[in-house]
């Protein structure tokens, strides 16, 4: 049996306990009773038995609703007999015999459970736990008087044992390889940019900078607020590793970064070799040699990375890597190896996650974040229904005036007949009409990448979906009218929001709906924090599951609750740190 096996059956909590105690008086529960019985009466929907209550010396009428054979052989009349059964309105109901007094009887979901308890729950089996955690937990099981029984601290033991065993099994799927150290010093590219940099943004690259210098392999996450300045933290990465690779989900995100390297590393820096650096863009569209790949210092690509013959690299970055795959990125971690010697593994991500997440991530891999923003944004949200909507087509047209751009984000493609929003289908017509330099794009749209490159030089309204959430750089981009707003996740909502006023300016947000008084949006239109969103989030849905990488949304704990339990998570993981010691 593994030793985890014994503390997964010490958290399955019973469903009762019966406490079979001879107490000399009435409780007001289920309770254990030596009766005599005096007098059996039978009718047609009920049986009733006199019994003589000896330890509280009462006479007592009992009732049964269900009276069956093995009862009759059970209870005659002049027989002595233990039972237990809850008194109501001063008769005893439904009482049933029990062989066993004066004990505290958990009572389980099935025979099984039961058994497998009894023979797997020791202490010395559960050790591994804090004594005071092992010893609430032995004492639910193996209860020897009421007191044993603490709600409180069961509670709390059940709670702290089940994101131990979560932490400790995380813990054990981290896996270390060697990998290439290099020393390197991101200061002279710090000093070269025409901008400062946050003080968060200088903390993650002084992070990756000691990651980077480590023979083993370095895992990161980095997490950061929409805006909060992601890419020139990976190009820093590139100037420290010297030879990397980034894969960014879109052509759209690729071609945006390979913008920015152009600007601050292509060509700008004499390397060890003599040669200045070189970065190449690789996507489905983009012209490259094998040569080039070669000779790059930085590759930015798209999934079309994976069909290349890629040169061996020192660092592996990820954008928005939950929109690959485990065994995509686990493949370009492998085209770029160097036998058993693994690149250094970055991880980038647009979505903010709570504390108690980034807590139980950084089990399994180092987590950064980026919450300080390089200029204060100034977005404004308004919840809106169709009362309102005369005031929203009078803003849109003032904003087109001047030379703004509008994002209406529709719920679905087409018509549906359970739902009661407008679909693009049923929309677009209206938009067409009224505006010019309208254009229409969503996630089936074969030609979206095109339409919007498009957009953001021509367009005025851009009629989409939630495909616009991560992606596109729209420097115009003043106002984003979600539609539906109360049908998508607080993450996504932000995500979206975060697409305008992205260079300093005004922007606007519009939830439209036909609730306006939903909780989640009203929340939600108080704050622009990603982290305090994420905590929201975290507070109206179901988190996700890091165990298993297939798994975007998984359970909830069956104790612990990420929203409130941030303290026992702290605790668990000063213990686990002194256990690995």
């Amino acid at each position: 049996m593994n030793n985890l096996k014994p503390i997964e059956l010490a958290i399955i909590k019973p469903k009762d306990w019966e406490d079979n105690h001879l107490y000399p008086y009435i409780l007001n529960r289920s309770q254990a009773f030596e009766a005599e019985i005096l007098d059996i009466q039978k009718s047609s929907k009920t049986t009733r038995i006199k019994f003589f209550l000896k330890n509280i010396n009462q006479i007592m009428w009992g009732v049964f609703f269900v009276f069956k054979k093995w009862h009759q052989a059970v209870f005659k009349t002049g027989k002595t007999l233990f039972i237990r059964g809850e008194i109501r309105n001063n008769q005893l109901i439904q009482p049933k015999p029990i062989s066993r007094i004066n004990e505290i009887v958990p009572v389980y979901s099935s025979t099984k459970i039961k058994n497998e308890i009894k023979k797997h729950v020791t202490y010395e089996n559960i050790k591994l736990l804090p004594e005071n955690i092992a010893k609430t937990l032995i004492k639910m099981h193996f209860p020897l008087s009421p007191d044993d029984i603490d709600e409180k601290k069961i509670n709390y033991a059940l709670k702290w044992t089940e994101i131990f065993l979560y932490l400790y099994k995380l813990q054990n799927k981290k896996k270390t390889f060697p990998a290439n150290p290099i020393t390197s010093d991101p200061t002279p590219f710090i000093n070269s940019l025409p901008f400062t940099l946050t003080n968060d943004q200088i903390k993650v690259i002084n992070e990756i900078k000691n990651d980077l210098s480590n023979p083993m392999q370095a895992r990161r996450v980095v997490i950061g607020d929409v805006g909060s300045g992601k890419t020139i933290i990976m190009l820093a990465t590139a100037f420290m590793a010297k030879k990397s690779a980034i894969m960014a989900p879109t052509s759209i995100l690729a071609n945006q970064i390979y913008e920015e390297a152009n600007k601050y590393l292509n060509g700008k820096w004499r390397m060890e070799n003599g040669k200045l650096f070189k970065v190449v863009l690789v996507t489905q569209k983009s012209q490259f040699t094998e040569e080039d790949l070669k000779n790059a210092d930085l590759l930015i690509g798209t999934h079309a990375l994976l069909y290349q013959n890629l040169p061996k690299l020192n660092a592996v970055m990820v954008d928005e890597q939950h929109r690959f795959g485990t065994n995509q990125r686990a493949k370009l971690e492998k085209l770029t190896s160097n036998g058993n010697i693994l690149p250094h593994y970055f991880q980038f991500s647009a979505t903010p996650i709570p504390r108690t997440q980034a807590l139980i991530l950084s089990s399994f891999v180092n987590v950064s974040l980026i919450k300080e923003l390089p200029f204060k944004k100034n977005i404004e949200t308004r919840i809106i229904d169709k009362s309102d909507f005369k005031d929203l087509i009078a803003h849109i047209q003032k904003e087109i005036t001047l030379g703004n751009q509008i994002v209406i984000v529709y719920p679905l493609v087409e018509e549906s007949q359970n739902f009661n929003y407008q679909s693009i289908e049923e929309g677009k017509d209206f938009w067409l009409k009224y505006f010019d330099g309208v254009y229409i794009t969503h996630g089936k749209d074969k030609n979206k990448e095109d339409v919007l490159v498009e957009f953001r030089e021509k367009g005025n309204i851009l009629i989409t979906t939630t495909v616009i959430e991560v992606g596109i750089s729209l420097p115009r981009l003043t106002t984003i009218v979600i539609v539906g707003a109360e049908r998508l996740g607080l993450a996504t909502l932000h995500q979206l929001r975060g697409r305008v006023g992205r260079y300093g300016q005004k922007g606007y947000c519009f939830l439209y709906t036909h609730d306006k008084n939903n909780k989640r949006l009203i929340e939600f239109s108080k704050t622009l924090d990603g982290f305090k969103i994420a905590e929201l989030d975290l507070k109206f849905r179901k988190s996700g599951d890091l165990l298993d990488g297939t798994k975007q949304s998984g359970e909830k704990f069956n104790y612990f609750d990420e929203t409130k339990d941030l303290k026992i998570l702290e605790d668990v993981k000063r213990y686990l740190n002194q256990l690995i010691k």
